[in-house]
């Protein structure tokens, strides 16, 4: 089991880096995790994007409100009927040493609601569900 970084520990760290005009939030995270993504659910991610523009609203199915917003720098997850508060994000992707397509995706989680470590496997799970079904339909932006 991987340890969280307790946000109280980092030093320095800016929460609006800027990198994400509009769409990143102002909240300070409950906890920080390292975390991989496997490179087919990043590549659908990227892969989507591209296509279908950015920034890219793409409802969870299995997920009852929930909502991920992708942007090329953040992932973020936000509960759509509660005025789009963010749940968590994944952001810091590390991507600028990869030499492959077939490894995972090194990032952070962000957690910013107290039950979202219950969900933040699944809801990726769904996401990369969420994309294919956008990509293989050629679906509009959602």
């Amino acid at each position: 089991m991987v340890n969280p970084i307790p946000v109280r520990e980092q030093k320095n760290r800016p929460v609006n880096d800027g990198a994400v005009t509009g769409m990143d939030t102002l909240t300070l995270p409950l906890r920080i995790f390292p975390k991989k993504i496997e490179a087919a659910c990043y590549n659908r991610g990227r892969l989507a994007l591209l296509r279908l523009g950015s920034p890219l609203r793409v409802p969870l199915p299995l997920h009852r409100g929930l909502v991920v917003i992708l942007n090329s720098a953040i992932w973020l997850c936000v509960d759509s009927f509660a005025d789009d508060q963010p749940v968590m994000a994944w952001r810091e992707f590390q991507i600028h040493a990869r030499n492959n397509l077939y490894q995972p995706v090194t990032c952070e989680l962000w957690l910013y609601h107290n039950c979202a470590g219950l969900i933040m496997g699944s809801a990726l799970d769904d996401l990369h569900q969420a994309l294919n079904q956008i990509l293989i339909h050629g679906c509009e932006k959602v």
